[in-house]
């Protein structure tokens, strides 16, 4: 049920417009004058806010200045029969959602409060799915060894040297890949994702470098591969400890010459690609096990960053507990819950074996299951599983 905040200084507006309000299926809360206003905007949680102009203490207009500055996400509806159209005018530049007279046309005011309550809603949706979609996360941890990640792509993104990401699964190596990009030369264009591990080795090339209408049974088309995708930007080839012998040698003649060519083509197709790889696997072990090229290492490793594992940067847990627990409640629209210190202990002295992803997944779990603060108890009923 959404909730409207009236602001007014005369009783029997308040009682109408509640009335009315709450027979439209709104919940309602009041305050008498622009300063209660104020304190009850601050401490609560409204969709919608109508107010007076002509108040003491606090008048409309510098109600809807704090206010805006406080959260200008919520639309405040100005109701005043002191007005005319430059303070009409004067309200809307200030920020108001809207100016209605008094005495207020029902029906325009009913219209203009579900128009303010759609329009914030597909505000909050856009905002929430652009965090998702685009918004870049951040690299959160104040341990030494992601303090010297963060160090390093301050030094290393402007350039264009290849960057070789290590590190376990669900440690971050992608995270770091995608800031190399936000903050190189190269960030205006297309970073391109490729997970060898989960392209079959026949299809690699293809996805690759693309290919040409007919080169083989199931190519009805020309294909433009990631090469081509990520021209002018980044090219991330994750798992590439999984990529096939075959590609590989393409791959570094890709990098040697700045060139590729189409899978059945006969065309050289000149590429810019910074490229970024990232592996779980100890890629001269896999060198020795003739998996894996050395020239290609050498290629692809001109910086290296190692990313570590959550079990190696503990003191890293609250600081990234408390970011999930205010992403996730964003995104469910609820209030973050809080959690104990008891609880924090014990999450920090978990074997973490599925590092950051899996510590996201519990958090998520604890704020569907638990109450409203997490308990040590429920740590032990929904993340310790026997």
């Amino acid at each position: 049920m959404a909730s409207i905040l009236i602001i007014d200084d005369e009783r029997a507006i308040r009682n109408v417009l509640k009335e009315i309000l709450t027979n439209e299926g709104y919940k309602t809360d009041e305050a008498v004058d622009g300063e209660e206003g104020l304190k009850k905007f601050t401490s609560g949680n409204y969709d919608l806010i109508l107010c007076d102009i002509k108040m003491p203490k606090v008048d409309g207009i510098e109600f809807l200045q704090q206010a805006s500055a406080i959260n200008p996400d919520v639309p405040i509806i100005i109701i005043s029969g002191h007005g005319n159209i430059e303070t009409a005018v004067d309200a809307v530049k200030k920020g108001a959602y809207d100016y209605i007279s008094k005495p207020p046309d029902l029906n325009r005011m009913l219209i203009t409060i579900r128009n303010a309550m759609d329009k914030n809603s597909l505000v909050k949706e856009t905002k929430i799915l652009k965090r998702r979609v685009s918004k870049v996360q951040e690299i959160i941890g104040e341990s030494e060894p992601i303090k010297k990640i963060k160090e390093t792509i301050e030094k290393v993104a402007a350039t264009d040297a290849r960057v070789l990401v290590t590190g376990e699964n669900g440690s971050g190596k992608e995270l770091v890949a995608r800031w190399l990009h936000e903050k190189s030369n190269r960030r205006d264009s297309p970073i391109v994702e490729v997970n060898c591990a989960a392209i079959p080795s026949e299809l690699i090339e293809s996805e690759l470098f693309g290919h040409e209408k007919g080169s083989f049974t199931s190519a009805i088309k020309q294909r433009i591969g990631k090469f081509e995708q990520a021209n002018g930007g980044t090219l991330f080839l994750d798992e590439i400890g999984d990529m096939s012998l075959s590609a590989q040698a393409k791959v570094l003649r890709a990098l040697q010459e700045g060139k590729i060519t189409r899978v059945g083509g006969d065309k050289e197709i000149a590429v810019d690609v910074r490229v970024v790889a990232a592996t779980n696997k100890d890629l001269l072990q896999e060198v020795e096990a003739k998996n894996f090229r050395l020239d290609l290492y050498h290629r692809l490793g001109v910086i290296l960053i190692h990313v570590p594992s959550l079990n190696e940067r503990r003191s890293d847990i609250p600081l990234l507990v408390e970011k999930f627990l205010q992403d996730i409640a964003v995104e469910y629209g609820q209030q973050p819950k809080a959690i104990d210190k008891l609880a924090m202990d014990k999450l920090q002295k978990h074997n973490w074996t599925g590092n950051i992803r899996e510590l996201r997944n519990v958090v998520e779990r604890l704020i569907i299951l638990s109450g409203k603060t997490i308990t040590a108890g429920d740590i032990d009923s929904y993340v310790l599983l026997k």
